[in-house]
């Protein structure tokens, strides 16, 4: 058995183009960064939005919470999701979701308001980090597929944070 059967390697990284391969490394990258960026972030900005919301640290927690059982609970579904509306497609609208998301986060002005759209925001951010090693493992040869990995994880690490 041969590793590109192991992974479950298509013939379709045979159907782009070099050039192709690393703006979809580009894509997927930066959408890493954003779900990664966005989680640390609410984090700092917890006494921020307790001041502004007049919460409590009971209840500004769910901000976080809900982003997070929602990303756990999309998270082992990404597959089966993936297979039904095809990775691009599942990929394309999880991004878009995730984006929706966060401008009505940031334009939320309740607390309600905000733990609902983190909630959708993390529905949408499951799919960015699953979906995108997936599209780049189906995207690269076998032998470029290091390199691109390499390159996802040292746009995460590169991050401010």
């Amino acid at each position: 058995m041969s590793i590109s059967s192991f992974i479950g390697k298509s013939k379709s990284s045979t159907d782009y183009t070099g050039v192709i391969r690393w703006f979809i490394l580009v894509a997927v990258m930066l959408g890493n960064i954003l779900q990664t960026l966005d989680y640390s972030m609410v984090n700092v900005a917890i006494p921020n939005m307790m001041g502004n919301l007049g919460a409590t640290i009971d209840e500004i927690n769910w901000v976080s919470t809900g982003y997070m059982m929602a990303n756990v609970i999309v998270l082992p579904l990404t597959g089966w999701l993936s297979a039904v509306f095809g990775r691009k497609r599942y990929l394309t609208y999880s991004i878009l979701l995730f984006i929706i998301a966060s401008i009505c986060s940031g334009m939320s002005q309740s607390l309600n308001e905000l733990i609902i759209f983190r909630i959708i925001q993390g529905a949408g951010g499951a799919a960015l980090i699953s979906t995108a090693q997936a599209t780049l493992v189906e995207v690269f040869p076998l032998d470029q597929l290091g390199v691109a990995q390499g390159f996802t994880v040292l746009g995460w690490r590169c991050l401010p944070l």
